[in-house]
Formats: structure tokens, sequence, C-alpha cells
């Protein structure tokens, strides 16, 4: 309707907005006869941690992506070796108690990873190459960390930021580049709906 406009709907010039697959589909089969922000998705976050964060912070901010849909990708990049085994323990035991269980475990299951980096300097060159939708660093000095990253739409600093807050409060809006598109595209903002001539 707003590509081609209706009766009681008129054609507009540009479509933005996040949505589901049959969102991005539409906007792929529109594009060019309107403009439109970006095909976005699946949903995905990447969490770095020191070792430091609850265990099962972690892990809820993984499900918090995981949940969307069996596509949604989900990524700890953990300093400490240790700590990686006790948020995948944390997982096998929350995970049942999930209203979502299904769709988190599929997720999980063939989207997601747990992976332990040999230090902070492995952990950000990941991050550079996954380019990821949501970046979650919870570490020490999180600002000084952010400062490294080159690629990802939205990045949420320290222990008490959880990814959530960017779905539900925190900023402008929600539609952010997926799937490594942070390595050449931002979040849509307000120069999305200028126009030079």
């Amino acid at each position: 309707a707003l590509a081609y406009g209706t009766e009681s709907i008129p054609q507009v010039d540009k479509i933005t907005g996040p949505g589901n697959i049959y969102v991005a589909t539409a906007k792929r089969l529109v594009y060019g006869l309107v403009d439109i922000d970006m095909i976005a998705g699946p949903s995905e976050i990447v969490v770095v941690c020191d070792g430091q964060t609850d265990p099962e912070w972690v892990a809820m901010d993984l499900f918090s992506q995981a949940e969307h849909d069996e596509d949604a990708q989900s990524i700890l990049i953990s300093l400490d070796e240790k700590f990686t085994g006790r948020v995948r323990e944390t997982i096998e035991r929350l995970l049942p108690g999930m209203e979502r269980r299904d769709i988190i475990r599929a997720s999980l299951e063939s989207r997601g990873a747990l992976i332990t980096a040999g230090g902070m300097d492995e952990a950000i060159s990941l991050v550079n190459r996954i380019a990821p939708e949501h970046l979650e660093l919870s570490v020490e000095d999180a600002a000084a960390v952010a400062k490294r990253v080159h690629h990802a739409g939205a990045i949420f600093l320290g222990r008490y930021t959880a990814e959530a807050i960017g779905d539900y409060c925190a900023g402008p809006n929600h539609v952010l580049p997926t799937s490594g598109t942070a390595r050449f595209s931002s979040p849509l903002g307000v120069d999305d709906f200028q126009k030079r001539t």
C-alpha cells in the first residue's frame, strides 16, 4: 500500500522500520519503486565478557535475541574459558523455563556460539569481523574498548547495559544493520531522510 498507493493511502517515497522476514521480503520487492532504509534481519547479538559478569545475565542477554526467531544469532566472546563453561551450564539450566524455549534452542543450536578468545585483541578482531547488529561490552572500561570497535550497529557499554534497553527505550530508533552490513552501513538516522541535489 505504501509503495503503490491505494484509494486511502498515498504512495510514499521511502519506507523505513524494523520487521520480520515478511517485512524484509516486501522491502526487497518494492525497492526501486520507493527507497528503503535497509533489508535487516535476522536479529543478532555479540556479547564480549571478561568473566566478571553474572553468567545468568549473559545467558539472558543471549536469549533476548535468540527468542526473536530460529534464524537469530547469539554469540558470546569470553576472555575466560571457565566463564564460558559457566555460561554454557547456565543456558542449559535456564532454557527449560523460558517461554520461547523451542525457538531459543533452535536459534542457539543452528546459529549460536560460545567462543573463548585468547585476549581482548582477539575478541575485538572477531567483533570487527562479525560486524554485529548489537554488541554488548560487558567488560571493565567498556568505553575504552568501544573505541577499538569499527563495525557494529549499536554498542551497549558495561555490565548493566543489557541489549534489551535498546530494544525498548534507548536510542532514537532500533533499525540497525545486520548480517555483517555494519562494515559499510549505519543505523537508520536523520541523514536517511535528507536528499542532496
